[in-house]
């Protein structure tokens, strides 16, 4: 019997990425034809596998854990693609893609009361506690980060990330290229969520922090990748 908490859910993680991978079928039959995206399907299954046992546990506290198991599942497509001789840009774009259909699966009465919940004051009540307990770097994987109050004006409240586990995990696992691609991913959330985030600069881009300020039904702006702004057309 296993310690490990990822590996104790194995099964349900697998399921998981396969539910999350199927949404993004069509797109995949599209650019690879039928038999190779049934391929790249099977070959991410069993990639993911191979990470669930390798990802940081940082204390079962949602929604951090959840970053860390969607890393797993764009790293997992990343892998498969080099191995095919893809690059990163092609799994930025599949990452954006994958996120996308991940969020447009959720009901829009649920995207809503998220979106709702994230500015109560309940929620930034806790999140400011939790922002105080990552000062003390329980888990080394884990994400540290502070709190900042909203000036009620340009932002409702704020949060600077000064360590990323999602960056960590890719960095140890020599994939720390694709770290930008996932940062992008926060545009979506905050489009389908109504968060209303201006971010000016991340840590997978090199920066000191990741400077995330929130403003509900604000207008998101968030700066992506090169690649991603030709392939979505923004």
């Amino acid at each position: 019997m296993t310690d490990n908490p990822y590996v104790q859910r194995k099964s349900k993680l697998l399921r998981e990425f396969d539910k999350t991978i199927s949404r993004i079928q069509p797109l995949l039959q599209s650019r690879f034809g039928e038999q190779q995206a049934d391929s790249f399907v099977r070959e991410a299954h069993q990639e993911y596998a191979l990470l669930i046992p390798q990802l940081p546990y940082i204390g079962d506290k949602q929604p951090f854990t959840q970053f860390i198991i969607s890393t797993g599942w764009f790293l997992a497509m990343y892998r498969v693609l080099q191995q095919h001789g893809g690059t990163v840009e092609e799994a930025g774009q599949l990452v954006y893609d994958a996120s996308l259909a991940y969020l447009q699966a959720v009901p829009g009465f649920a995207r809503r009361f998220l979106g709702f919940m994230s500015f109560s004051p309940r929620y930034m009540k806790r999140l400011e506690k939790r922002a105080a307990e990552s000062q003390v770097r329980k888990y080394v994987g884990d994400y540290v980060f502070t709190y900042v109050e909203g000036d009620g004006i340009s932002f409702d409240y704020g949060v600077d990330y000064t360590e990323c586990a999602s960056c960590k995990f890719l960095r140890a696992q020599g994939a720390f290229e694709v770290a930008p691609y996932l940062c992008a991913a926060d545009q979506l959330y905050s489009e389908l969520l109504g968060w209303g985030l201006v971010r000016t600069m991340t840590l997978a881009e090199g920066a000191e922090k990741c400077d995330f300020r929130f403003k509900k039904g604000g207008q998101t702006r968030v700066a992506l990748p090169a690649s991603l702004i030709k392939w979505t057309g923004q």
